[in-house]
């Protein structure tokens, strides 16, 4: 016992020499390249940092480095796999989300001032007795005059019940107005209008796909029922998408049950299909959905799932072509990635995304303005289908690799079009005479009961002088021959703008609907019963469920042109 007792301090100290001895082997061995210790994954990452921080010449924030570094990362996998920083990923997620704390009003920015556009109802700025055209020139004695727009919202946005005191300019009034305002909910409407178009037709308008966007949908479609609406236009012109579940779930009101929806797969995610569950209340109701090259990603899986199962006709251009799904994974400092993990595709198994190269995001963004030069705005036959061919329940053709292609192409009409109106949009002097001419005539303006009395006064008003001579105020030269060729679209234009300046989208979107040719089209369809797509020649006398069942489980934003209208912010 002894004997050992001894020994083991001896094997000890044999032991730590020699540690110290391969200790000392692998650091001369490897002293002129320490990182090819470490050298695979975020462990290279992660040193390269702590070499930065230790040994570079000047004082570096770290910190700071990697916000910049991730949103570069990130791009070298997709187009859409992105890096949202803390400062900005409430703001993000806000536009789906049911509603937001703040004021409560719809404002623009003219000419470095704050303007209230609409005041929205029941929100916090209406029961203090905010209106439409005040001017909000400071917040807490912080001046907003020439502020950004992000630093304006962060000033009027708060948290619930906080206070913030408002300093307001209001016409007819020669001191500027105090208001305090307890911030609250404002509700984010993705259904943004919806009203008969006839006495049978029903339109709605949605903006985006939120959580609260199905619900939103269903008391639009119950009160548009009680007002005899027989037939319905969907328009997701413009709609950039948003949460996948919310499109199935408004799918699943019209589509038989046991019907196909959309499903995803990617490397690390099974396929997981998403079917109708048969509890729609609108599975008969004739539809028609209209889409332009603005409508993307859930937008896409709605117009997929009609058009793949044949339930109702697409109108209008070629869709976006996003179809590939995002997961968002929050870091605890509140900023977050939203990394692809998977493919989703339509019940005839396309995907739908265009094709993109990896790190090439400007191209990839650039695809709208490289679609309207080459003419894909104007006519079909300018369009190329380069992807694989789909059937779908009908076995009518489909394809694959670059959006959804509508059953029925509506060009974008610029016959009328010139180059003064062209100059006279994007300056944007046609959007600051129509706010202008907004708050100096509100009284009036508020006094009209409907649409149709406001358009016939605002015709009789000689709009379309008054812009010349502002525009020729404000740097826009007179060319009379272009201002009467163009009259139509600047009358659309101004009436436009000024009716939704005054009331809101829903009117704005009526007057307009009246000349829209997507709507026309889906209204002479609609009445002449061929709201469904038919067959193929060929196909016509087959039993269309056993095709169906045949093709189930296979695998695999617009410009504004001619409908500018003024952008608004809310708070």
């Amino acid at each position: 016992m002894n004997t050992k007792s001894r020994l083991v301090p001896l094997l000890l100290a044999v032991a730590v020499v020699v540690g110290i001895l391969i200790g000392t082997f692998y650091a001369n061995h490897f002293s002129g390249n320490r990182l090819s210790i470490i050298n695979t994954g975020s462990n290279k990452l992660n040193y390269l940092l702590q070499i930065i921080d230790n040994n570079y010449v000047d004082t570096v924030n770290v910190n700071e480095l990697v916000e910049e570094a991730m949103p570069v990362l990130l791009s070298e996998l997709d187009p859409h796999s992105s890096y949202i920083p803390a400062s900005e990923a409430e703001e993000t997620s806000e536009e789906l989300k049911g509603s937001f704390s703040g004021i409560g009003v719809r404002f623009t920015v003219q000419k470095d001032t704050v303007n209230v556009m609409n005041v929205i109802k029941g929100g916090p700025s209406e029961k203090v007795g905010i209106l439409a055209g005040d001017r909000i020139v400071a917040a807490d004695d912080s001046t907003l005059i020439g502020m950004e727009n992000r630093e304006i919202m962060k000033r009027l946005r708060g948290p619930k019940n906080s206070n913030v005191k408002l300093t307001i300019v209001r016409n007819g009034h020669r001191q500027p107005l105090t208001f305090t305002v307890v911030r609250g909910d404002v509700p984010v409407e993705s259904v943004d209008s919806y009203f008969m178009l006839n006495d049978r037709t029903g339109y709605i308008s949605i903006e985006s796909f939120g959580e609260n966007t199905y619900p939103e949908m269903l008391v639009a479609l119950a009160r548009l029922s009680m007002q005899g609406m027989k037939d319905l236009i969907i328009d997701l012109r413009g709609n950039r998408g948003g949460y996948m579940q919310t499109a199935i779930m408004m799918v699943n009101e019209f589509l038989p049950g046991g019907q196909l929806v959309v499903y995803t797969e990617g490397r690390h995610s099974e396929r997981e299909e998403y079917r109708t569950d048969g509890r729609g209340t609108f599975q008969q109701l004739p539809l028609i959905v209209l889409v332009d090259e603005g409508s993307a990603s859930a937008s896409e899986i709605f117009a997929g799932a009609i058009q793949d199962n044949d339930r109702g006709t697409i109108i209008g251009r070629r869709s976006f072509g996003k179809g590939l799904v995002q997961q968002p994974i929050e870091f605890k400092d509140g900023s977050c990635v939203r990394l692809t993990i998977a493919r989703y595709y339509t019940p005839a198994g396309r995907c739908i995304q265009k094709p993109y190269e990896k790190g090439h995001g400007e191209e990839y963004e650039n695809d709208l303005i490289m679609r309207y030069e080459r003419g894909e705005f104007f006519s079909a036959d300018s369009i190329h289908q380069q992807g694989p061919e789909y059937k779908t329940a009908l076995g009518r053709t489909v394809y694959g690799g670059g959006g959804i292609m509508p059953d029925i192409f509506i060009p974008e009409d610029t016959t009328l079009y010139t180059s003064y109106f062209k100059e006279a949009q994007w300056s944007g002097l046609t959007i600051q005479f129509a706010f202008l001419y907004t708050d100096q005539n509100r009284e009036q303006l508020n006094s009209f009961g409907s649409v149709d009395e406001m358009e016939n006064w605002l015709r009789k008003q000689n709009l379309l002088e008054k812009f010349a001579r502002y525009g020729e105020e404000h740097g826009l030269r007179r060319r009379n021959l272009m201002l009467q060729r163009s009259a139509p679209l600047f009358e659309r234009s101004l009436i436009s703008n000024i009716i939704y300046n005054a009331q809101d989208q829903a009117w704005r979107l009526q007057f307009l609907s009246k000349e829209d040719p997507a709507v026309q089209r889906a209204l002479q369809l609609m009445k002449e019963g061929k709201s469904v797509p038919e067959a193929p020649a060929e196909e016509k006398g087959k039993d269309t469920k056993t095709a169906a069942l045949d093709l189930q489980g296979i695998g695999e934003a617009r410009p504004a042109v001619l409908n500018l209208h003024l952008a608004h912010l809310t708070a």
